[in-house]
Parts: C-alpha cells; structure tokens; sequence
C-alpha cells in the first residue's frame, strides 16, 4: 500500500477549496465482469487487492489493465456483510429511480454500520456530486483516500472536481498520483498531458 504520506499534503489544499460552479459529473466507475487472475486464489481481499494492485502497476496494456481494474473494484464491491451489500443495493435502486435523497440516507445508514467500508463512502461522494453537494463529495472522497490510498475512482474524482473549479496544479498532482498506480489509465495520461501543457503555457 501507498503510503499516506503522498495523499497527506493533496487531501489538506483541496478541502476548502472547491465552488458551486463546478459541472456535474460521474465520480464512481461501475464494475465489469473481468476474468480471474491469480489472484482470486488468494486467501483474504487483502492479499487479492495488493497483488491486483502490484499487477495493474506493471500493466501498459490499457485493455489488460482495465481487466485488473474491474477487478479490483469488485473486489472493493463485498463489505463482508449481507446487510451492508444489501443496503448498497438499495442505494442503487434509489440512485436509479432518481430518489436521490433517499439515497443519501441509505448511504448514511452504510457509513454509519460500515465506518471502514470504501466503496460506502465512496459511493456517497458520487451522489453528493450528483446533488451539487460539491464540498461533502470532496470530504468523502478525502476519507476514502483515507481508508484507500490507491483508490483510483476517488483520484480520477477529485482531480475532475479540481479541474472544473479550476485548481490546475492541484488537479495536476492527482492525475499523477493516479498514474502512479494506474500507470495505463488513458484518461489520466490525456489529462496529465493537457495540464501540463496549460500550466506552462501560463508561465512563459
């Protein structure tokens, strides 16, 4: 695992830092049916998260690594509890049928029975985004960076709330961290490349 010490000094400047003029997007990436790996051989999530990780970090290949991706999302996906997973469920539901704030209280029951549950907290930083609720999304994504350092969902999400309320540099530092895990990731490539021309563009 990354230390947190890389995320510590990005999570502090971006706290109060965002605008209601940010544009709404998407900050969750759903899973997809991915094959197996060795990995799935391993016994705990852990030891199937770290060696994904340790994979997708080697991948050049976008497609392969978009595989490693998925499933390592699934692998966030289980809480370990029927509960939790089945009120996650509910969240869906309610996201889809545009029952947005009974979605937010589902998810606050999931953090509340879950407190070092990812995927809860990350879930609700992307329908607090949905809402407008700017600020609250970047709070949980800044706890799931907490719980997660590499959770590549929550760095593609910050940098993109970054980005649109135009923090550059900072948006800048995430997409790298982000490639640093996710070394395959096009989007972070295109976006890392169109920063950094931006940013020097501005300096000369």
């Amino acid at each position: 695992m990354l230390a947190m010490r890389v995320f510590v000094p990005l999570i502090l400047a971006c706290t109060a830092l965002l605008s209601a003029s940010v544009g709404v997007g998407t900050l969750a990436f759903a899973a997809e049916t991915a094959p197996e790996t060795e990995a799935a051989s391993l016994t705990t999530p852990k030891q199937r998260v770290d060696a994904l990780f340790s994979d997708l970090k080697k991948e050049r290949d976008a497609d392969k690594a978009r595989e490693l991706a998925n499933q390592i999302r699934m692998e966030w996906q289980d809480s370990g509890s029927a509960t939790v997973n089945l009120l996650m469920q509910w969240a869906d539901k309610a996201i889809a049928d545009n029952k947005q704030p009974a979605a937010l209280d589902i998810l606050d029951q999931v953090i509340t029975l879950a407190p070092s549950y990812v995927e809860g907290w990350n879930r609700r930083a992307t329908l607090h985004y949905m809402m407008g609720n700017y600020r609250k999304s970047m709070s949980d994504i800044n706890h799931v960076l907490s719980l997660e350092p590499r959770h590549f969902g929550a760095l593609t999400g910050m940098a993109e709330i970054l980005g649109s309320a135009g923090k550059d540099e900072l948006a800048l530092r995430a997409w790298e961290q982000l490639l640093a895990i996710y070394p395959a990731d096009r989007k972070a490539q295109e976006q890392l490349g169109e920063l950094t021309e931006k940013l020097a563009g501005s300096k000369t």
